[in-house]
């Protein structure tokens, strides 16, 4: 599965194209992949973006829901109806489709959030706030991280 790591901050021009961090299409392309997933992100005003292994571990995981459920419909709806496979070009740019800037509230620039096994891209003002927030909320659960109690103590 790919590696993301860190932030990068890229241009969007006037069709909506952005160039995906050389980073992130290393980590891509180490696994055969020449294109991206994304989607909005349904937690956050922020586009998601991962490869094709992560979906399909999404959908493995939708599998263990009975098919006709009305939860395995919300989470697949949710997920899979609004993703979208993007090709980079020559340039190692993809198109975010108006639909996704809108949600995510970027227009002139993008922030790419590396978060392990995907990333998200959003309006790099609001990842940024998003960031401070989340090492806030992580604070507090740092005695979670790999199972260590809440207290520091030895499990």
């Amino acid at each position: 599965m790919p590696l993301f790591l860190s932030t990068y901050v890229n241009k969007v021009d006037k069709k909506g194209r952005v160039s995906v961090p050389a980073r992130f299409r290393a980590q891509l392309a180490k696994h055969n992949f020449s294109s991206v997933i994304l989607f909005p992100s349904y937690t956050n005003a922020a586009i998601e973006g991962c490869g094709e292994d992560f979906m399909e571990e999404m959908q493995a995981r939708l599998g263990k829901f009975d098919p006709f459920s009305e939860v395995n419909d919300d989470l697949a709806s949710s997920i899979m109806s609004d993703s979208i496979e993007q090709t980079f070009d020559g340039e190692g740019r993809i198109v975010l489709p108006e639909g996704l800037l809108k949600h995510a509230g970027i227009t002139d620039s993008a922030a790419f959030i590396g978060l392990g096994d995907r990333f998200q891209i959003w309006e790099p003002k609001a990842g940024e706030e998003y960031k401070a927030a989340a090492r806030q909320r992580a604070l507090t659960h740092r005695g979670r991280l790999a199972g260590r109690p809440a207290d520091g103590g030895v499990a």
